[in-house]
């Protein structure tokens, strides 16, 4: 069972998922987000960006909570550049010590689902808030407009573009953008639209333009994603 809902804080989704029955994968779509997690297994994980999908296994029994952060968001609350978290699960405790996470894994374990978004609000606060350039960048490329555009629009030569989105989002804005545009794809084609036609909506060359691309960041054509559900 997965359930997500606002976390009334940062723009972040607050997700829960817990596994009745057998041991169960699913595919975790890469999405340019950092997650602080809780599970009742592994206790306060931190879920860096993907490049490429991650197939998460689930024992009977395991329930995980998570607090997903907008693109750009995550370097703010956790202190590490994203690329530093790129394609890796980490404890959080590898990233503020056992002794900062002790108390705190503790009220976890109790009421993961307040605790979460409370942490992140107080680090926000703390740290002033997360980059403004993050959301600037991250809206630019959910929107297709071409990296060079993204460059002009916020002041940057291409270089210090690619060096700023490495540390917000784990990887530079041509990735990003790709990322995000795989994502709208998928999203326009579950409405029931025809796969050709939402390759010329979401800006690919042509179908299998599209089919490459998704099976390229997700591991399966968009077929199969879109008869998962």
């Amino acid at each position: 069972m997965y359930r997500e809902r606002p976390a009334g804080v940062a723009g972040g989704t607050l997700w829960t998922s817990v596994n009745p029955g057998d041991a169960r994968t699913s595919r975790v779509l890469p999405d340019g987000c950092v997650d602080l997690l809780w599970s009742n297994r592994a206790g306060l994980v931190v879920a860096g960006p993907d490049r490429t999908a991650f197939l998460s296994v689930a024992a009977p029994g395991d329930r995980w909570v998570g607090l997903r952060l907008p693109p750009g968001v995550g370097p703010a609350v956790l202190g590490v550049p994203a690329d530093e978290l790129r394609d890796v699960r980490v404890p959080l405790a590898a990233l503020w010590g056992d002794r900062a996470v002790a108390e705190l894994a503790q009220r976890a374990a109790e009421a993961p689902a307040s605790v979460l978004p409370r942490l992140v609000a107080r680090r926000l606060r703390e740290v002033g808030g997360a980059d403004p350039l993050g959301a600037r960048v991250a809206a630019a490329a959910a929107g297709g407009v071409p990296v060079g555009a993204i460059a002009a629009e916020v002041g940057l030569d291409a270089r210090a573009l690619h060096r700023r989105s490495r540390h917000l989002f784990g990887y530079g804005p041509k990735t990003l953008t790709r990322i995000l545009r795989m994502r709208r794809a998928l999203a326009v084609a579950r409405t029931g639209t025809p796969l050709a036609e939402v390759a010329a909506v979401c800006g690919y060359a042509d179908q299998a333009h599209l089919t490459r691309d998704v099976r390229d960041l997700a591991g399966v054509p968009p077929s199969t994603l879109l008869a998962a559900g």
